[in-house]
């Protein structure tokens, strides 16, 4: 077994993904976001950071480099991490996922929620690239489809239903699935 365990949180945006992360970086993870590295890329080209341009980014990325291509622009940063547990949030395929087993052990969370909740918590968040229509929002379901999201939930070793939970619930549930796998 490789030294680093890397916990992979995957699910269509809104699903809570993020909010999960938030709390496990409060008390002490190290996190990592796919999402950065191509913000991070767009910020270098001096791109607008909309939604639409990420996303589109974010496709030209993968089209030039390979299905893999965006978990490669953290790659580095995960292998030089401290820590012996880091967290990937919104990991989308299982072309990302390869490239991050080569870094260390991959665990896959998925965390789900219905098309309406996770509507409403994006066109309330307030980041640039969120969603302010329902067109826009299923514009960009369709480009997470179409980058192999639902294969990465599917193939998860553990799928959270956000349903109704609470913040802490959510949060909570989470932490009992990684200290189970990092014992």
């Amino acid at each position: 077994m490789l030294a680093k365990t890397i916990i992979c949180i995957t699910g269509m945006p809104g699903a809570g993904k993020s909010t999960i992360v938030s709390k496990l970086v409060e008390i002490g993870f190290e996190k990592f976001t796919l999402g950065d590295g191509i913000r991070a890329k767009a910020k270098r080209r001096n791109i607008e950071q909309s939604g639409e341009n990420l996303g589109k980014l974010m496709l030209e990325v993968r089209e030039k480099n390979g299905p893999g291509a965006v978990a490669e622009l953290i790659k580095d940063s995960i292998q030089n991490s401290v820590q012996d547990v880091v967290i990937i949030d919104g990991v989308r395929s299982t072309a990302e996922i390869d490239v991050l087993k080569k870094v260390g052990d991959v665990k896959l969370l998925a965390v789900q929620a219905s098309s309406e909740a996770r509507f409403n918590f994006l066109s309330s968040r307030g980041r640039s690239d969120d969603p302010k229509t329902r067109e826009s929002f299923e514009e960009r379901d369709d480009r997470e489809i179409g980058v192999g999201i639902e294969e990465s939930i599917k193939i998860a070793d553990k799928t959270i239903t956000n349903h109704n939970l609470t913040i802490d619930e959510l949060v909570n549930s989470a932490k009992e699935i990684i200290e189970n796998w990092t014992k």
